[in-house]
């Protein structure tokens, strides 16, 4: 089986679940300019292809704006596939599945002698779609993606009641503050700078979108609430430390946060609730800190951090 992966024209990769690659085929190491024994993360794998102009061809004059958008919708599904062009001149049919662990395996397959006009149909359809579920401001998935991921979270199969992950509300704090005191354009620095700063914590399979406003979602598949406050927790730490503004290095902002535990048949309309109630009740303790909903475990309804 090996042997017949490696001398295959098809292009094959596993990815863990930190996204760094841990096997590749003949076909794939050559088409993404990889040595034998190499093993990069995917995002520095693309950064470098990107800056030598080589590899997947990226039309973008921002890589890493490009490369956070990207990263908010990689590995967020069982499975997906999608077009895309290569430096050489070949136009590859890619399928990415994920396992629950976080483990992808990725294939592709030339099709470049299909007609020009019907791939250019299509990836006009498929950035069309893209766009419609992307937050234009800080290129995370907007409201219209992260609402039926909730949902296929909580209705798959499985065992009623079964736990399934957690899913959170975060929102800057005093956003409408900074707003009116330095104006809109460094308000929109700090949603980008939140946006970007959430996502690098994140786990793979974790989603991170903006759902209005100030207001972002998290969805944590296969986590205990515990851990979700963990990582939640984690991205708390990491705003308060950023600086997101060049010209005032002493400028800080905070979030606060609801955690709800989902269930196997939650209803989204509750479980949306019930993170919102979570949240509303770290906004009463004063905010810059974390609460899990009462109902999800036994530690209580609020963590001041």
């Amino acid at each position: 089986m090996a042997q017949l992966i490696e001398g295959s024209g098809a292009l094959v990769a596993v990815y863990d679940q930190d996204d760094r690659l841990r096997f590749a085929n003949r076909a794939f190491r050559m088409a993404w300019f990889i040595d034998d024994n190499e093993h990069p993360l995917w995002s520095d794998l693309m950064r470098r292809n990107y800056h030598a102009m080589r590899g997947t061809i990226i039309k973008t004059t921002d890589f890493e704006s490009w490369l956070l958008t990207t990263q908010a919708r990689r590995g967020k599904t069982g499975f997906r596939a999608f077009e895309t062009d290569l430096h050489d001149g070949r136009w590859l049919w890619m399928t990415e599945t994920m396992e629950h662990s976080g483990w992808m395996l990725c294939v592709a397959s030339d099709i470049t002698t299909i007609r020009s006009d019907e791939r250019s149909l299509r990836q006009d359809r498929d950035f069309a779609l893209k766009a419609s579920q992307t937050d234009e401001l800080t290129g995370v998935p907007s409201r219209r993606f992260v609402m039926p991921k909730l949902g296929e979270l909580v209705g798959g199969q499985g065992g009623a009641a079964e736990q399934v992950g957690c899913f959170a509300i975060l929102d800057i704090d005093n956003f409408k503050s900074i707003n009116d005191r330095f104006g809109h354009s460094i308000g929109d620095a700090v949603l980008r700078d939140f946006a970007a700063t959430l996502q690098k914590i994140a786990r793979k399979t974790d989603i991170v979108g903006r759902i209005g406003g100030e207001e972002f979602a998290l969805i944590l598949p296969k986590i205990t609430p515990d851990r979700a406050e963990t990582i939640v927790y984690r991205m708390l730490l990491a705003v308060r430390q950023s600086r997101p503004l060049p010209d005032q290095p002493d400028f800080s902002y905070t979030f606060s946060a609801g955690i709800a535990s989902a269930l196997r048949g939650d209803d989204v309309n509750d479980l949306y609730r019930r993170a919102d109630l979570a949240l509303y009740a770290a906004k009463l303790n004063g905010r810059n800190q974390v609460c899990v909903d009462p109902t999800a475990h036994s530690i209580g309804a609020a963590r001041l951090l």
